[in-house]
């Protein structure tokens, strides 16, 4: 019985034509771009490229044939590939060479899974439970982990997120001794805003441990925790009836097929006929999954949905009409500009824990993620909704952009 031996892997020094086939194949199927690939002395790409992109074995090349993001994500976190030059200048190239490119069927199989919540729970947990000290090295003060927004682009982290929280306020024409229910509510920035500038009671959840049990402690420590009742709940569990609905980044790890459950969480908190709320989300301008490589190893679940997707799937559903939509996406690459900045810095002083792939896999996040942003990939969109007739906005937009309460 005669038997067929595997060919042996690749090992030692392989042609140079051969080398070289591999990068023009990789530059074919990522775009070449400005970029230039190199491995070992082969190079092919730009001749003055914005960076190189060096691959340290030929495994590295093979695997951004088969499943470009993913491998890439991978291989960079693992030190096998390295960026020579600009980290950002090189995800902002490859972002928009590879614009184009249809995703793969998996990654759109990925967008049936329903969100129950041990599911969601789950998925918060991998991102958000990293420890509270992680994230303060590189966040504001305030630990607000959404876009800021920067009235001009010198002001300061801090300045930008308390001027963003304001915003949402102003646009929710929020007055005092009135009702919210903020869903999804991170370290409590906005919610503590809201109650201690706008007198309002909130109440807030969040399926973070750590992120609940943190802004309890602020709650006590400003005094307000009777005006602000956080609750380690998933949205779809709180009752009740409110002046106002709030979501600030949460609504990209809902997932489609659960869409019908918030507008029914929505439709349930609003009075018949009064009522109002904002949706803060990242966005897309047509259907398309997040980036492959950041849904598996960092933000799992999550989902940019198109305008007409939150409109068709959460608002009309929900019994609501849009009142307002702004796009803040130029100040979500300056926000993530500085984040970055401040995460570099804390590696740098040996602040961040971890190991060297997670330092890695984080610098390569908030660069691509800020690359995604600034070059239209990702966009933020902020859509002020009313019940139907409801009046209780401002006549014009010059009160979203006033000093202070109305």
């Amino acid at each position: 019985m005669s038997s067929v031996r595997p060919l042996p892997p690749f090992a030692g020094p392989a042609p140079a034509s051969l080398d070289r086939w591999l990068l023009s194949a990789v530059a074919r199927r990522v775009g070449a771009g400005r970029l230039r690939y190199a491995l070992g002395p082969h190079a092919v790409g730009a001749a003055e490229p914005v960076a190189t992109v060096r691959f340290a074995d030929r495994r590295a090349l093979l695997g951004l044939l088969r499943e470009p993001e993913v491998a890439f994500g991978d291989s960079y976190a693992d030190g096998r590939i390295e960026i020579e030059g600009d980290l950002l200048a090189a995800v902002e190239d490859a972002s928009r060479a590879y614009e184009g490119r249809r995703p793969g069927l998996w990654s759109w199989l990925s967008l049936v899974a329903r969100h129950r919540p041990a599911r969601a729970r789950e998925n918060v947990h991998k991102h958000y439970d990293l420890g509270n000290a992680f994230y303060a090295e590189w966040l504001d003060r305030a630990l607000v982990y959404t876009c800021a927004y920067f009235e001009a682009p010198g002001q300061s982290l801090e300045d930008a997120q308390e001027a963003k929280l304001d915003l949402v306020c102003r646009k929710l024409a929020l007055q005092p001794g009135e009702r919210v229910f903020e869903a999804g509510c991170g370290w409590g920035g906005l919610a503590l805003h809201m109650a201690r500038r706008y007198g309002v009671r909130v109440t807030a959840c969040n399926l973070s441990r750590e992120q609940v049990a943190f802004a309890r402690a602020r709650a006590r420590a400003e005094g307000l925790d009777a005006a602000v009742e956080f609750r380690e709940a998933d949205y779809r569990e709180v009752e009740g009836t409110y002046d106002a609905f709030v979501s600030v980044g949460m609504l990209e790890h809902v997932g489609r097929r659960s869409y019908p459950e918030l507008a029914r969480v929505i439709d349930r908190c609003l009075p018949k006929g009064c009522g109002r709320g904002l949706l803060h989300f990242i966005g897309r301008d047509r259907p398309r999954p997040l980036n492959a490589w950041i849904r598996r190893r960092i933000f799992p679940g999550a989902y940019p949905p198109t305008l007409d997707e939150v409109v068709g799937g959460v608002l009309r559903p929900a019994g609501v009409v849009v009142a307002d939509v702004e796009n803040l996406r130029r100040h979500y690459a300056l926000t993530l500009d500085h984040w970055r900045r401040r995460y570099e810095r804390a590696v740098a002083a040996g602040r961040v824990g971890f190991d060297e792939r997670f330092r890695r896999a984080w610098r390569l996040y908030l660069a691509g993620s800020e690359a995604a942003f600034a070059t239209g990939w990702l966009e933020l969109f902020q859509v002020v909704f009313t019940r139907r007739g409801d009046d209780s906005l401002p006549w014009t937009r010059a009160a979203f952009y006033a000093d202070g309460p109305r």
